[in-house]
């Protein structure tokens, strides 16, 4: 026990680090590309770093099949340093490309970020799956804080070291991402977690020959050295992708967990726009992103406890309410509601804490790593895209319509998980009816 509590605590240290070294850099980006081109230019920094992680996330989950966690989340940080010295780097050249290719490797930390949950899940007992991700999710929250109040003193450090305007903060992130890549690489020991449980869905490999039905057995896998380590040749991205089409539980996970984060980014994007032009002051805008990063994370923890007592299929309903009642609620703000307006980004991001940790929950139940691990990839990959081209639709979307059709749009994206929940909760059912019966 106090084994699976000390990785936990170093997943923790790790990703608080990571936290503020993302949020410190991106919070720069925007600045320091409209610095250096023109603000046409800023949007795109944002960008690179998202595809960025989104590029990175396959690799990553095949490093962590392939050498364990401990080696994927260490070289996926020296990677982010890389990226943050090339982004100074650039800016000291004054070239725009390079530094949108700095921001890139930069982004690689984003998707370490997000594969520490599942790191977490394979160190507990099945038990405490939920909250032992929800804990390392929530460490982000300190870094989402910390990051942006880290713009003006790491400028003023930047430009005491005689570098230029806004790369100070990367300066920062370097150092961050650096403790956190050791934090890892000298303090992570992982510790498998034994057992199965009911709503487990069997890979098409040694251990289990599925036909890809609902109503598969569940599969108990003996404990192995590293969870994260797989005895079977992993599948590929694509072909993770598609063993998830067929299985009722693992489609909906996969589906959930990109349009959740597609509404979500969808929506906050376009928020401060819209706020500005209706007449809101900037520091509004700021306190509204602000309460909207605290729902993203502050509350993780009761979700993880309400997963592990309730079931991902109870929350994953939970978070998908959440989420289209901030729709409505936008909605009706778009009006010129600034009390609402600041409802629903809250509410936007507690429907995302909800969705993201349910989603992320049910694909940690694939077994054994040799699919569960470049499903989480791919996975995660697919999350990133998808935020990506909310991201770039939401503009032309609030131009034609106005934040009106934006949620609009919105809750059209959650449909798929809508319509897949069902058959999703109904293999569950028959899992765990199957299970109880043996």
């Amino acid at each position: 026990m106090t084994s699976r509590f000390r990785s936990i605590g170093v997943l923790i240290a790790s990703n608080l680090f990571g936290g503020v070294g993302v949020a410190a850099g991106i919070s720069a980006g925007g600045l320091l590309a409209d610095e250096l081109a023109s603000t046409s230019w800023a949007g795109f920094a944002q960008a690179s770093s998202t595809l960025g992680a989104a590029v990175a996330a396959i690799p990553l989950a095949t490093m962590a099949t392939d050498k364990g966690r401990r080696r994927s989340l260490s070289v996926g940080y020296a990677m982010s340093v890389i990226g943050a010295l090339a982004v100074v780097g650039a800016a000291m050249a004054g070239h725009i490309i390079f530094l949108l290719i700095g921001m890139g490797l930069f982004g690689i930390a984003q998707a370490v970020n997000l594969q520490t949950r599942y790191a977490a899940a394979e160190n507990v007992t099945l038990a405490a799956r939920a909250r032992g991700m929800s804990l390392v999710l929530w460490a982000t929250t300190i870094g989402s804080v910390m990051g942006p109040n880290l713009l003006s003193v790491g400028n003023d450090f930047g430009q005491s070291l005689g570098l230029p305007a806004y790369t100070g903060p990367f300066v920062f992130s370097m150092f961050a991402f650096a403790a956190a890549g050791v934090v890892i690489a000298l303090l992570f020991r992982p510790t498998p977690s034994a057992g199965t449980s009911p709503s487990t869905l069997p890979a098409p490999n040694a251990h289990a020959k599925s036909s890809g039905s609902a109503a598969a057995s569940p599969v108990a896998d003996p404990p192995v050295p590293d969870p994260s380590v797989a005895t079977e040749k992993p599948l590929g991205a694509i072909a993770a992708l598609r063993w998830a089409a067929r299985q009722p539980i693992a489609r909906f996970a996969v589906t959930l967990i990109a349009a959740a984060h597609a509404v979500m980014v969808m929506v906050m994007v376009m928020t401060p726009v819209h706020m500005e032009g209706s007449g809101d002051s900037l520091e509004l805008v700021g306190i509204t992103i602000s309460l909207h990063v605290l729902g993203m994370y502050g509350l993780s923890p009761v979700f993880g406890w309400a997963i592990d007592r309730l079931g991902a299929g109870a929350v994953a309903a939970i978070g998908i309410t959440i989420e289209l009642a901030a729709l409505v609620t936008g909605f009706i703000a778009a009006a010129g509601n600034t009390a609402l307006m600041v409802t629903s980004l809250i509410l936007l991001g507690l429907g995302w804490s909800a969705a993201i940790l349910a989603g992320s929950s049910l694909v940690a139940t694939i077994t054994p790593p040799d699919i569960r691990v470049p499903l989480q990839g791919a996975s995660d990959a697919l999350m990133n895209y998808a935020g990506a081209a909310a991201a770039a639709l939401a503009g032309p979307i609030l131009a034609v319509g106005g934040f009106h059709l934006v949620n609009v749009v919105a809750a059209f994206i959650l449909t798929p998980a809508l319509v897949l929940y069902v058959p999703a909760m109904r293999a569950v059912r028959n899992l765990t009816s199957l299970a109880r019966s043996k």
